[in-house]
């Protein structure tokens, strides 16, 4: 059996020589409506490395987009507060005035947003767009300016790049507008890159060649890179660490190997159950995940993930679990019973034999010999 110890702070950096380029601590987010005050993301901290990738996975409304917003600043509003630190290259970003920030937004930090058909203003022409942050930052004439735009649209593959120019966004497909903004979030070779779900709506075919094409921009430019998305299998082979956010908090992170060898947090089963396999039979029923995300306004006692969990125990559902390590110190997870632990699998056994709605569903799915988990739960039952 593993023991926990409790980690204060976790950080991402292995360069032991010099300060991260990126140093997040206790970031918090929270947005003031009339219905209350929406904690969107509840103290979370971890640090990045020139050259290095992670990964930010987790729901719709987990947190990641305004994660990474509030490091970038562009939460903008009298509603929002944002407190903790993020020190980026040695200066504090959250003590910067927004003259500061313009600078660095582009020049030294950049972010490809989700949606390419929101992001890109739909009444002007994509050269103009892909040369403002040039001239603006670089000081580069009119001629200079579209002559680097021709380049970076050859670098993004974009075919006949001239007269794409030209062109406005809505003559243009999905991918090649995706493809654009990631031209632009390029134009300045930012020493970050925020790319925020950048293969939503997109093909399979498309999401596979846009994410090779940050992968190969990000090594040739030995740029640090924060992908955000919803899907585990997007961050596999591509991220050196992934962390897992769930209701605001983050749950689990690890290196990405270790993560996908040795899952600790149920939610991040859940969503790698979640994920569709070639393997399975036609007309098979996808995995979901029991359950809502919690309300954020006023989010469960314990841990949030307590509703939906098919592990869930009585102390889960009155105590928040903090961030711990195990055996190995670069994988922490949030949890009282991680999974594969043998009070992982006797709570599992109990709540089945409960008839738990989300353990059910679980089992189910999972073709479990529901008799010897029966069995499990008396033997528990019987040692307490």
């Amino acid at each position: 059996m593993n023991t926990p110890v409790t980690t204060e702070s976790v950080e991402f950096s292995t360069n032991t020589n010099s300060a991260p380029l990126l140093q997040v601590t206790d970031l918090h987010t929270s947005f003031s409506i009339k219905a209350g005050e929406v904690k969107a993301v509840r103290g979370v901290s971890f640090s990045l490395d020139q050259g290095k990738t992670l990964g930010v996975v987790g729901e719709s409304g987990s947190g990641k987009t305004v994660l990474a917003r509030s490091i970038m600043r562009l939460n903008l509003g009298g509603n929002v507060n944002t407190t903790g630190q993020a020190v980026f290259e040695g200066k504090e970003l959250f003590g910067c005035s927004m003259r500061e920030m313009q600078n660095l937004w582009g020049n030294e930090m950049a972010m490809v947003f989700q949606d390419p058909m929101t992001s890109l203003n739909p009444l002007v022409k994509v050269g103009r767009q892909v040369t403002e942050h040039v001239r603006q930052h670089l000081g580069a004439s009119r001629s200079e300016a579209k002559s680097l735009a021709i380049d970076l649209l050859k670098e993004v593959r974009i075919p006949e790049p001239e007269s794409r120019l030209n062109a406005y966004p809505h003559e243009l497909s999905g991918g090649m507008r995706q493809r654009i903004c990631i031209a632009i979030a390029l134009a300045c070779e930012p020493t970050l890159l925020f790319a925020d779900e950048p293969t939503t709506a997109l093909d399979v075919t498309v999401q596979h060649q846009i994410l090779n094409l940050l992968n190969r921009e990000q090594q040739e430019r030995h740029m640090a890179m924060i992908l955000i998305t919803h899907d585990l299998g997007v961050v596999a082979g591509r991220t050196d660490e992934t962390m897992v956010m769930y209701a605001g908090n983050v749950v689990e992170q690890a290196p990405t190997s270790s993560l996908f060898a040795d899952m600790q947090h149920p939610y991040t089963e859940a969503l790698l159950r979640s994920i569709p396999r070639t393997t399975q039979r036609s007309h098979t029923r996808l995995a979901a995940i029991a359950g809502r995300p919690p309300d954020l306004i006023k989010p469960p006692s314990g841990c949030a993930f307590s509703p939906r969990c098919p592990y869930v125990q009585e102390k889960c559902r009155q105590e928040a679990p903090p961030l711990q390590t195990t055996d190995d110190p670069a994988h922490k997870s949030a949890c009282w019973f991680p999974v594969g632990t043998p009070e992982n699998k006797e709570a599992f056994a109990r709540n089945l034999a409960a008839k738990l709605p989300q353990t059910l569903s679980v089992a189910e799915g999972s073709m479990v010999d529901t008799n010897q988990l029966l069995d499990q739960a008396a033997t528990a039952e019987e040692n307490n």
